[in-house]
């Protein structure tokens, strides 16, 4: 048998169906009737009015009779994008070409055939004209009513933009006109980062469907599959710039929100005891990492602990709603009226187009003096220390005072008097300095508890407990031995087993707090106790 006798001699080309729709996927099928290279076809003229797929390639030799015959066969998937009638032009294997094929695209409004589609994507926008860095939200849905193999979905194009899936997918069912169809639902959110006109690309879904086997024998028949492909409506967006007159971080929205909460919600606080001021940040249409850093000043007398942020994203609406929640801890050295600063943070009104500002007002909280937490304040005997070592009386007679002895006298008492004034500043200034550094740990361990944030307690428990000059310890385990305070034991006992127990569980800070803050108040009363006494 010679080589001639497979030469190839024919090419033909057909489509599965015709009329097509407009953005619904149709297959050529190019079929040579012998065995050649996989890549002698050449689909590029094709690109000119459709958007082609994917092309798989199969080869099959038969013999029946004792006649052998060999085919090639190639399927490329093709998606017409707007409606009309063109042509797909002859291809050519080996030198051998095939027939053109005329083809109408309609519309789906315009299908009046009884077969329904089996494929397709809709597409929901949140908005077509936005401004640079304001979140849209782009909702594809694919709806199939054949049974899918086997798909994947491209993300959609837009240039300049960040675009970010929402959640995971969601699945569902829907009968449109008498037919079930499964539903895939995906969401992304969409921040342009330029003005311009730019065009939305919808994602592209491909994939291989089941259809009846076209085989004769029954018998051996199985399922085949279908390669399809699917892509939704191009969309057109304006992106506007940032209005030159705006001042401030760009914050486009279509409602943000500032508010607060106490806790807890009285209405007078007491010194030493920490107070948790809770502000949440609300926008829509802005991402989490959009949202603007929350601080807050305080007046003289009042220490902040703030806690790190909390970033919620969320769907509501249809709408990509961020939210920004942060905790400070208060805590007062001293009683008296405060007067906390308003906050305020400026964001522009995509809906009304207008700059506005989200303030929390100045507002007074008084804190009240706490009995339990004596201040610390110096002994009332302090101003009056003297030197531990006086200068020795010595009786002077002068028969005759001169002016030159009375000048001598007047120096050697301002002298003294000079020397005494600075001994006692520098005590002073030692006894504010430890007091201070008292003050901090305390202050900051009580906090910890509060938020019961256990990293925190560890972290200021042994400077505390150090900083009351009861004895230098370097660990835990030597505070617990140093002590017999049982509360303040059992507190931290508690603690470690809430951490480091067999199985951690979430721990409360109030048994550590009250016995931290009766500890604080019994040594500073011992201080108070032990000022400085003269010499006998």
């Amino acid at each position: 048998m010679t080589v001639n006798a497979y030469a190839l001699t024919e090419v033909t080309a057909t489509i599965d169906k015709n009329p097509v729709i407009v953005n619904e996927s149709f297959v050529l099928t190019v079929v040579a009737n012998d065995d050649v290279d996989t890549n002698a076809l050449d689909t590029s003229a094709l690109m000119q009015d459709f958007i082609v797929g994917r092309t798989s390639v199969s080869s099959q030799t038969s013999m029946v009779n004792f006649k052998t015959t060999r085919t090639t066969r190639w399927t490329t998937v093709l998606i017409a994008r707007k409606a009309g009638n063109y042509t797909i032009p002859p291809l050519t294997v080996d030198g051998v070409t095939t027939k053109p094929i005329d083809v109408k695209v309609i519309n789906a409004s315009e299908n009046n055939t009884d077969t329904q589609q089996t494929l397709f994507i809709t597409t929901d926008i949140s908005a077509k004209d936005v401004y640079v860095q304001q979140q849209l939200t782009l909702t594809i849905k694919l709806h199939f009513a054949a049974e899918l193999k086997r798909g994947s979905l491209t993300e959609p194009e837009l240039e300049g933009a960040n675009i970010t899936q929402v959640g995971k997918d969601k699945e569902g069912e829907t009968i449109i006109n008498g037919i079930r169809y499964r539903v895939i639902e995906r969401t992304y959110a969409i921040s342009p980062q330029k003005s311009g006109e730019f065009t939305l690309k919808s994602p592209v879904f491909s994939g291989e469907i089941m259809v009846p086997s076209t085989r004769r024998n029954s018998f051996l028949s199985f399922a085949e599959t279908k390669p399809v492909s699917v892509i939704g409506e191009e969309i057109p967006i304006n992106v506007k710039a940032i209005p030159t007159n705006y001042q401030g971080t760009w914050l486009p929205s279509e409602l943000l929100s500032i508010h607060q909460e106490w806790q807890p919600k009285v209405t007078e606080f007491k010194v030493g005891e920490p107070i948790t001021r809770v502000i949440t940040l609300t926008a829509a249409g802005l991402s989490e990492e959009q949202l603007p850093e929350l601080e807050m000043s305080l007046p003289a007398g009042l220490k902040v602990y703030p806690d790190q942020a909390e970033l919620h994203t969320g769907m509501n609406n249809n709408r990509l709603v961020s939210q920004k929640v942060r905790n400070f801890a208060i805590v007062a050295n001293k009683p008296g009226n405060y007067q906390l600063p308003e906050i305020v943070i400026p964001w522009w009104n995509t809906v009304t187009n207008e700059y506005q500002e989200a303030v929390i007002p100045a507002q007074i909280i008084t804190i009240a003096a706490n009995t339990e937490q004596p201040e610390f304040v110096l002994p009332p005997n302090e101003a009056q220390i003297t030197p531990t070592q006086t200068p020795i009386e010595k009786t002077v007679y002068v028969e005759k005072a001169s002016i030159l002895q009375w000048v001598f006298l007047a120096l050697w008492l301002l002298t003294l008097l000079a020397w005494l004034i600075t001994y006692q500043k520098q005590k002073s200034t030692q006894k504010t300095a430890v007091v201070s550094k008292v003050n901090d740990h305390y202050l900051a361990l009580l906090a910890a508890c509060k938020k019961h944030n256990s990293e925190q307690v560890f972290t200021h428990l042994l400077p505390w407990y150090n900083s009351l000059n009861l004895q230098s310890v370097s660990t835990i385990s030597q505070l617990l031995a140093s002590t017999n305070n049982q509360p303040l034991i059992a507190a931290i006992e508690e603690l470690q087993l809430a951490k480091y127990g067999q199985a951690p569980i979430a721990w409360q800070g109030d048994n550590l707090a009250k016995a931290i803050q009766q500890v604080n108040k019994t040594q500073s009363t011992q201080q108070q106790n032990n000022g400085f006494q003269l010499n006998p």
